[in-house]
């Protein structure tokens, strides 16, 4: 298990546009995603880079392309290597079919030609 990190995943992260304009809209449900984020950060030891990873695992299998962006862009601000973001993705190759995997895979390339 990854030791935690005292740098709270939120200090760096760039808040997508359409996050935004929803909170903006929403502040309410804003307000409690971020507790629900916060009190699950805190659950256990896993530091903010694990966490990412884990993410972007879940984004993968549930095919969600801007939050998969999102946690690639949050992985690699905690100094994650882009050859372990691509592991993470082609983990859940036999679980959850190529045609997802490589589709994931490619919004990783995507997001590392962006840069951070």
């Amino acid at each position: 298990m990854a030791k935690r990190s005292s740098k709270s995943p939120k200090a760096s992260a760039r808040v997508p546009g359409t996050y935004k304009i929803f909170v903006s809209k929403y502040p309410e449900l804003g307000a409690a995603h971020e507790s629900i984020a916060k009190t699950v950060r805190n659950v256990g030891n896993l530091d903010a880079a694990s966490l990412a990873l884990v993410k972007i695992g879940i984004c993968t299998g549930a095919g969600l392309e801007s939050a998969l962006r999102s946690h690639v862009r949050r992985a690699l601000q905690h100094g994650v290597a882009r050859r372990d973001i691509e592991q993470a993705i082609l983990s859940g190759m036999n679980t959850v079919g190529f045609p997802r995997t490589v589709a994931a895979w490619s919004w990783a390339q995507e997001q590392f030609r962006r840069g951070q």
